[in-house]
């Protein structure tokens, strides 16, 4: 994978553990603290070559379908419509790297 392409899912994978521990922090929530970081084991497996893009792209996948349910039944954008964009972008950008502009 392309080195922009791998500097942008450290970037998501920062963002999605700081948004795990933030909510941790502020509501007490386990479940998000556990879930970013269960989301971020294979984004950063993905990023240290270890996992192909794809595997990126499923779990993009899959976190936009919490963050859309989550921003669906509170309607708030703070942090569940910043997260379902944030991943909307990056699975647009993994798809281009993965399938269109292959290294």
């Amino acid at each position: 994978m392309q080195p922009i392409a791998i500097n942008l899912l450290w970037v998501f994978i920062v963002l999605l553990v700081s948004g795990g521990f933030m909510g941790f922090l502020k509501a007490r929530s386990k479940a998000s603290l556990i879930a970013s970081v269960g989301s971020a084991i294979p984004l950063t497996l993905v990023a240290l070559g270890r996992l192909p893009g794809t595997v990126a792209i499923g779990v993009l996948i899959v976190l936009q379908a919490v963050f859309f349910m989550r921003f669906r039944k509170t309607g708030k954008f703070m942090p569940s419509g910043l997260l379902l964009g944030l991943s909307v972008l990056m699975e647009a950008a993994m798809i281009y790297f993965v399938f269109i502009a292959k290294s």
